[in-house]
């Protein structure tokens, strides 16, 4: 390998140079040591940025590309403009004389510059701006959008909106000038046929109309009876140029597929979006709404109705399908309305009686009722307290409250005896104190019990012979189950060297018995063994 050629001023310094060398292959002389303090390979040309796979080298050693990556200390932000970071009550020594802010001089003071300055007078002291020093990288110095605020470009599309909607207002003013005083210039001559009159009503009208209705991006006249020949008719299913492409609306590779032979997207390109602010959601939509809705519908139905035997087929007789499909819809509104009649003449319709006059509504009478001083009714008879349907203040099994004026633990009980049991026979006091007492004895018991289990003795692991383990000395086996494992290992054995005698549903057993192992030990093939081959 060859080192980098360096300049020398004579053979002298050459010649020392190569013995240094010499020293550090050999170990006689320190190595060379970069500026962070690492040791360079000798070995590596200075001119390579990777060096060879061969050498087993960390990193390049080329000085100048070393630190390829940006600094940390480099920044990409900019100034905070009009900031400011202190507001002085009075003026300051070393402060600017006009506006009495320190973060400039008298010279660079970009206000107006007073009659009195502010240190004489003391009064409208300047605030102090927000002084930063950027430390700019490579990209950050050619930036030329480094500092732009995107915000302050909506001011000017709101000025040339603005532009734009004040020259049509202009254009659609003169132009309905101008048929009107056509209109009136051909009255007064009176000779316009009828024809020319609504033609220009019509134009007066159009006119009139908003231009956002009349544009039509979308609109394709074709030619009728023409040497172009073509069909009759408006194409309006094209995009509009102006609209994102749906391909565009989500780059991700993972995201709905786009078919580009034809300009399809079945799935919804941006399905966690907001569905009220999308303008597409894909091709699928389609089928699910409109006539395909309806014709996806009628299918359903045929295949059914075919299923339960009636003889129908949407392809042979569609007309017929379509038929019998109106008659179903037709009956089955017709069965759902006597329905709905039978419920509402059973239990009534709330929904469509009478509504109730004010006065009811609101508890309110002409009747006149007159109380004492006590609250006893003099004259007139009292307003009857409403009452529910429900029996109220009803106590059953010596209980002196009703159920449900109890809550413990997310349970309904009695205030009486505070059971949660419904029905039950009321306990009084004596059942509060014993549930009470219940409670804390189960309280107590549960403590007895964690302090005993965190007091637990030690158990004694026991290793158990497995795979990979030694065999123990007081290992007692089954003679009957150790045949039946050895017949057990030569099955499996034979299964592994001819896969014809594998059975085609195989049976996994992951118990391993002490019989198991030991079979397996006695017919492991050991490849030290010199007696291997005649096994």
């Amino acid at each position: 390998m060859a080192t980098a050629s360096v300049a020398f001023k004579s053979r002298e310094d050459h010649r020392k140079q190569l013995e240094l060398e010499e020293a550090r292959k050999a170990g006689l002389a320190p190595a060379e040591v970069d500026e962070d303090g690492k040791e360079i390979n000798p070995h590596i040309p200075q001119y390579m940025s990777s060096a060879p796979w061969y050498l087993n080298a960390e990193r390049p050693s080329l000085k100048h590309q070393r630190k390829w990556k940006s600094d940390p200390n480099y920044t990409k932000s900019w100034y905070d403009r009009g900031a400011k970071i202190f507001q002085a009550d009075k003026f300051r020594k070393g402060a600017c004389e006009n506006c009495g802010a320190m973060t400039h001089d008298t010279k660079s003071c970009m206000e107006r510059p007073r009659k009195i300055g502010a240190k004489w007078t003391n009064k409208n002291i300047a605030p102090d701006e927000k002084i930063e020093t950027f430390e700019l990288d490579y990209d950050g110095k050619r930036d030329r959008w480094n500092g732009y605020d995107a915000a302050t470009y909506a001011q000017v599309i709101e000025r040339y909106e603005r532009r734009d909607e004040a020259r049509r207002k202009y254009l659609k003013e003169q132009q309905l000038k101008q048929l009107d005083e056509k209109n009136n210039n051909q009255n007064k001559e009176g000779g316009d046929s009828d024809d020319e009159k609504l033609e220009d009503a019509l134009k007066v009208d159009e006119a009139k109309v908003d231009e956002s209705k009349q544009m039509d991006f979308a609109k394709v006249e074709k030619r009728v009876r023409t040497t172009g020949g073509g069909s009759t008719g408006t194409v309006r299913n094209l995009r509009i140029r102006e609209d994102t492409a749906k391909y565009l609306l989500n780059l991700d590779v993972n995201s709905a597929y786009y078919d580009p032979k034809t300009r399809s997207m079945r799935e919804d390109p941006l399905p966690d979006m907001d569905p009220n602010e999308k303008f597409y959601i894909g091709d699928n939509q389609n089928r699910l709404s409109g006539q395909a809705l309806e014709f996806k519908q009628l299918n359903i139905h045929s295949w059914e109705a075919f299923d339960k035997g009636h003889d129908i087929h949407m392809q042979a007789a569609p007309s017929q399908a379509e038929l019998l499909y109106k008659n179903y819809k037709i009956n089955k509104e017709k069965l759902k309305s006597q329905t709905k009649d039978s419920i509402m003449d059973k239990y009534g319709n709330a929904a469509a009686e009478e509504v109730l006059p004010r006065e009811l509504l609101l508890g309110q009478s002409e009747k006149e009722v007159e109380y004492d001083r006590a609250g006893r009714v003099i004259k007139g008879q009292e307003a009857a307290l409403p009452r529910s349907k429900y029996e109220e203040d009803v106590f059953v099994n010596n209980h002196t409250s009703v159920w449900g004026s109890w809550w413990k633990d997310h349970q309904w009980g009695y205030k009486c005896c505070r059971q949660t049991y419904r029905n039950s026979f009321c306990t009084g006091a004596a059942g509060i104190e014993a549930a009470e007492e219940s409670a804390e004895l189960m309280r107590v018991n549960i403590a007895r019990k964690e302090a005993s289990e965190g007091t637990e003795a030690p158990v004694e692991e026991k290793r158990l012979a497995t795979w990979g383990t030694e065999v123990p000395d007081d290992l007692v086996l089954d003679e009957k189950k150790l045949a039946e494992a050895l017949k057990k290992e030569d099955e499996r054995r034979r299964e592994e060297k001819d896969e014809r005698k594998r059975k085609f549903n195989v049976k996994w057993n992951d118990e391993v018995t002490a019989e198991d192992m030991e079979a397996y030990r006695m017919k492991k093939i050991h490849h030290d063994d010199p007696m291997k081959d005649f096994l």
